[in-house]
């Protein structure tokens, strides 16, 4: 072979390895590509599950979340609800201590008038029951505007939860929509923080709840307790005027049986002196003919002017007569004194009796009549 010959040989034969080398190279390389789309394959398919069952997570989160502020929510307006039932209620309440007490400070009005005034036991417990009104109509204003501040606050915490479960809502949208996405997107945004935010709406909500639910049970016991001791306390002054009207009725009765009496004894008193001035008039007719009998003989001739039986029995009759008028008189000055003093008596029982009987008109009448439609019922 000559040596041109050989040259070329050795020229081709390299072509060829490099040729080999190459070509080999790019198997390789597209060996590698294969294998690189396959593991970005495999890892953007891993990415796209992770994400998606990240997405499907958060769903279930929010659904989870939603449910319980729609719960807090649904508990809010109950509670709510109940609140400005039991705000009626008290408000009912107040407006049902007016007639009461508007009764109670006429009853007063009129048992303190000048000439009726007295400070017995129906006076102390009508102070006690206007008393006990007031404080009553006082403490349940005080209990209207404590349950007006917690429905505010019910009101303020059922919006919060009403924005949250609307931002639930369309957060769930989106992330739902997320979730039906094949490729990977740039939208799937994950904020960890959300869940705090729910948490702590919702905890507010139920301290709300809480309070409003101690709030209520506080009232309802209020209400209770308030309307018992309203209603004792009409009884006891009920029965303080069933008392004084018993006992104005029986003093009364009492007077007017001593008047009677006090009557009579005037009219026997009066018949009383009527004798003694009949007897004193006998006595006086007799001591003048006693006495005109003395004069008589005191014409008789001076040697017949002797003090003789019948002499001594006319003196001592005139003596006797003087001395039974002077008693007549005494007697009729003593009947005529006890007739001042039945007079007195008289008046004194009259005005007595005038007095209790308006005592019982304005007791047993007219405060009567006033309490009678009065009735404190149940708050």
């Amino acid at each position: 072979m000559s040596t041109r010959g050989k040259n070329i040989h050795l020229i081709g034969g390299s072509t060829l390895e490099s040729i080999n080398v190459i070509r080999n190279h790019s198997k390789l390389f597209r060996g590698e590509c294969t294998r690189l789309i396959e593991d970005c394959s495999k890892s953007c398919k891993r990415l796209e599950d992770d994400d998606s069952e990240r997405l499907d997570q958060r769903v279930q989160d929010i659904h989870f979340v939603k449910k319980e502020l729609e719960l807090k929510l649904e508990e809010n307006i109950l509670e709510t609800d109940q609140l400005i039932a039991l705000q009626n209620r008290v408000t009912k309440a107040i407006e049902s201590c007016k007639e009461p007490l508007r009764v109670t400070l006429l009853c007063i009005e009129e048992r303190n008038k000048p000439a009726e005034k007295v400070n017995d036991e129906v006076c102390m417990e009508l102070l006690r029951e206007a008393d006990l009104t007031k404080g009553v109509t006082a403490l349940m204003q005080r209990v209207v505007k404590q349950i007006a501040e917690q429905i505010r606050l019910n009101q303020s915490a059922k919006f919060t939860l009403e924005q949250d479960l609307k931002e639930k809502y369309e957060a769930q949208n989106l992330d739902s929509s997320c979730a039906s996405m094949t490729p990977v997107t740039l939208l799937t945004i994950l904020f960890w923080g959300w869940g705090n935010h729910s948490d702590f709406n919702i905890a507010k909500a139920e301290q709300q709840k809480r309070n409003s639910i101690s709030l209520r049970a506080l009232v309802e016991s209020l209400l209770a307790q308030t309307a018992s001791d309203m209603q004792k306390q009409f009884q006891a002054t009920s029965a303080a005027f069933q008392f004084n009207i018993k006992q104005l009725k029986t003093v009364k009765s009492h007077m007017e049986d001593q008047l009677t009496k006090v009557l009579s004894e005037f009219a026997s008193q009066q018949r009383n002196r009527d004798d003694l001035l009949v007897a004193v008039t006998e006595n006086e007719h007799f001591l003048s003919l006693a006495q005109a009998r003395l004069d008589v003989r005191q014409q008789r001739p001076p040697k017949e002017q002797c003090h003789d039986p019948a002499q001594s029995q006319l003196l001592a009759e005139v003596g006797q007569l003087a001395c039974q008028i002077n008693k007549y008189v005494s007697s009729l000055e003593q009947s005529e004194e006890q007739q001042r003093a039945l007079v007195r008596c008289q008046l004194e029982l009259q005005h007595n009796i005038e007095v209790k009987a308006r005592l019982l008109y304005v007791d047993d009448v007219i405060c009567g009549q006033l309490r009678k439609p009065i009735v404190i019922h149940n708050f």
